[in-house]
């Protein structure tokens, strides 16, 4: 049940550190923001990025076999990067309409799936 928790946890966390590193860049065509600087926008994506940690370190805490989790540090890291990359495109596709999904991105993505095969393989 911790894995189940654990990937929650990272999906929800990499929601927000993508709205906090990205989500930045559409503000320009919000209407309260027109007249922000860069430090506003900065403290902003902090704000933002502070739930990511909220989600970020139980996830690491209650997925680490340290702690009693089922994942190895590397496993951890690799389950992150490939939520990431999946967080990211989706969120890229649904905001950002002018970007699109090619083939070498399917390839990249097919790579990374065989990379988490070979972490996991005992």
């Amino acid at each position: 049940m911790s894995a189940i928790y654990t990937i929650i946890l990272l999906v929800l966390s990499n929601t927000f550190m993508t709205l906090a590193w990205y989500g930045h860049l559409k503000f320009k065509e919000m209407s309260w923001s027109q007249g922000l600087g860069l430090f506003s926008i900065i403290l902003i994506s902090w704000g933002i990025a502070f739930y990511e940690y909220i989600f970020q370190v139980p996830a690491n805490r209650i997925g680490f076999k340290g702690n009693g989790g089922p994942f190895s540090l590397v496993e951890l890291k690799v389950i992150q990067e490939v939520i990431t990359l999946i967080v990211f495109m989706i969120f890229t596709l649904l905001v950002f309409k002018t970007e699109s999904f090619r083939m070498n991105h399917l390839i990249g993505f097919v790579f990374l799936v065989l990379a988490v095969f070979f972490i996991f393989k005992k």
